[in-house]
């Protein structure tokens, strides 16, 4: 995908491509609509697999939040510009992207199609979209980053309790050609998620989502066996270690001393956290409750941001997260001061009903859609999107 979108770029080629196909008796393979694509996913995976993605903390109110959150802001369109060319680039932390969406960190993919992340970021480096890879990824974030070696990728990283291992996943990620380390906040522990209670299921337990634990030198050096002798110590040990309850700010210090490459804090909600923030000298915030599956009543994300990106006034960038489903929903979420946004469960359904082609379908969709919102409110690049944009409706 070319970074400057022209009048054949995203929208025009995406719609000429569905609107042919049907003068040849043929519709799209998977549904446009998110919620349908969520109501096709829903029927073809397990259910324990599908509760897994699409299940939140609780009652799940801060998922429903997150959602309804948009349909506060309206936006506002001006008429009569010159939008025959648009331009959908973002420069971020030295690097530029052709779009300003990225595909979120979502672990364990393997319970949905057995490619996984393997086919996420092939099918990213196909689009020319960015990603970001899963601490909890099935497959090592060597072999991901094999797979897609152009794919622009940053690595998330789920904070270990043991210190050596959390170095060594940086580290790795460095070598391996990720372009930033992005530490989750929120996820010290497991949030209490009534739907995979009820169905008796932690996708961990099963031995998915481990591929860089069961990889890595420092933690397979941990073992009193050899992974493959005994994979159940092995997950054990990996209950023992996936998270540390008693991490503070103040040990934010000791990864800096482990890479070159930017770190940005992914969960941050309060202003008070993102001026913390800022004086341990992170170099970009997103602003995230999980999608809603963490803290179940917490604040929408969407709500959150205005008052992160006041904070921040402009010292460092801040992306967002939770809640992206339509264009729409990203330029709102730009034009109130986001960089970048990131999309995860419909690129999860998507890769369910169709591996990598679903995945592929899924962004392609996103991304038309995107650039018709950006066209129809007025503006040729993303860099227009301001705040004066919407009103609270």
């Amino acid at each position: 995908m070319s970074e400057a979108m022209t009048p054949d770029g995203a929208l025009l080629e995406r719609q000429n491509q569905i609107y042919l196909e049907g003068v040849r008796g043929q519709r799209p393979s998977l549904p446009i609509s998110p919620d349908e694509l969520e109501t096709r996913a829903r029927e073809k995976l397990p259910r324990e697999a599908f509760d897994y993605v699409a299940g939140g903390a609780g009652g799940e109110d801060t998922v429903r939040a997150n959602r309804a959150a948009f349909t506060r802001w309206r936006i506002v369109p001006h008429m009569l510009r010159d939008i025959a060319t648009r331009d959908l680039h973002v420069d971020l932390l030295g690097q530029r992207f052709a779009v300003p969406i990225m595909l979120a960190p979502l672990g364990v993919l393997s319970i949905v199609h057995p490619d996984g992340e393997l086919a996420v970021a092939r099918a990213a480096a196909s689009l020319g979209v960015p990603y970001m890879l899963s601490t909890a990824s099935s497959h090592p974030m060597e072999q991901v980053a094999g797979t897609a070696e152009n794919a622009q990728r940053w690595y998330q990283l789920y904070w270990s309790r043991d210190p050596e291992l959390a170095a060594s996943m940086v580290r790795r990620a460095e070598a391996a050609g990720f372009g930033a380390i992005v530490v989750t906040l929120d996820t010290k522990m497991l949030a209490w998620r009534e739907r995979d209670l009820q169905n008796a299921y932690l996708p961990f337990l099963l031995g998915a989502g481990l591929g860089n634990y069961f990889s890595d030198p420092v933690f397979r050096r941990s073992l009193a066996r050899p992974i493959e002798e005994d994979p159940q110590g092995a997950i054990t040990q990996w209950t023992r270690t996936f998270s540390n309850p008693a991490q503070t700010w103040s040990d934010l210090a000791s990864l800096r001393a482990h890479t070159r490459l930017p770190i940005l804090l992914k969960g941050i909600l309060h202003p008070e956290d993102a001026l913390r923030a800022l004086d341990a000298g992170v170099d970009g915030l997103i602003v995230s409750n999980h999608g809603g599956r963490q803290l179940d009543g917490a604040i929408a994300a969407l709500d959150a941001l205005p008052d992160v990106v006041a904070a921040v006034g402009g010292r460092v960038p801040v992306l967002f997260d939770s809640g992206i489903r339509r264009g729409g929903d990203a330029i709102k979420a730009l034009a109130l001061g986001a960089k970048m946004v990131l999309l995860g469960r419909p690129y999860a359904y998507g890769l369910a009903l169709g591996g990598e082609d679903g995945v592929r379908e899924v962004v392609l969709n996103l991304l038309a859609d995107l650039d018709a919102s950006l066209a129809l409110s007025g503006h040729r690049s993303i860099a227009e999107l301001t705040p004066d944009l919407l009103v609270r409706g």
